[in-house]
């Protein structure tokens, strides 16, 4: 049994990771304004912006778990605005809590993974981080960093035996994409996509779970996109 902490449990994707590794693992997931509830789950108040909270409740982790197995960074926002409208503080927002946040939560979790010479960091991107999206230039420049992140880390803590793996999901139906997208917009992304259709939480759950078993894959960016391109 596996000691697996997910950030950014009140989402519809982490909610989704959460409930995937609780059939078997030992799962905490964190949620920071928005307090839930996951059956089989322990949820923890955590703002990944903030190191210090981060680095209180990973502490608080460790002490009664005594390690972390698998690390799933999916706490993030949204924003979709065209970019001369983007103010300084909406760009700093996006960074801070998609690519800051996992810098501050990897920093905290894997010394406890270098020193077993065993761990699985899994950090969620997006398609858009990997092509870009017109009126997404902070998102899409967030996760690109995610990406960047993840195969240089990847290549550090090989030597450790920790596995560091992105998912770059695509259009998933979630309630954030709902928030931003009308019924329209969604339905026009999903025929672009081969499977004409929108992801669906729970396929990037099943996706961050393969990634994080396999210890032979590490700096890859696996797209749950339904083939879009």
């Amino acid at each position: 049994m596996s000691v697996v902490l997910v950030t950014g449990g009140s989402g519809a994707i982490g909610a989704a990771i959460a409930r995937e590794f609780a059939q078997t693992d030992d799962v905490i997931f964190t949620y920071n304004a928005n307090k839930t509830e996951i059956h089989g789950a322990k949820g923890v108040h955590m703002d990944v912006c903030d190191i210090n909270s981060v680095e209180l409740a990973v502490s608080d982790i460790i002490k009664e778990y005594q390690h972390i197995d698998i690390l799933v960074n999916n706490a993030g926002i949204s924003l979709i605005k065209p970019f001369l409208d983007t103010t300084a503080e909406e760009w700093q927002a996006i960074v801070n809590t998609d690519l800051n946040g996992v810098f501050n939560v990897t920093k905290a979790a894997a010394p406890s993974m270098v020193r077993r010479k065993s761990g699985a960091v899994i950090n969620i991107s997006s398609v858009w981080g990997v092509n870009g999206a017109s009126c997404e230039v902070a998102y899409s420049a967030a996760k690109a960093g995610v990406i960047g992140f993840t195969k240089a880390l990847a290549k550090e803590l090989g030597r450790s035996g920790v596995t560091v793996n992105a998912i770059a999901p695509g259009v998933i139906d979630s309630p954030m994409n709902s928030a931003h997208l009308t019924p329209a917009d969604l339905a026009e992304l999903a025929e672009e996509t081969p499977l004409e259709r929108l992801g669906k939480p729970e396929e990037v759950a099943k996706a961050v779970r393969a990634l994080a078993e396999n210890r032979f894959i590490t700096g890859q960016v696996l797209g749950v996109d339904g083939g879009f391109v």
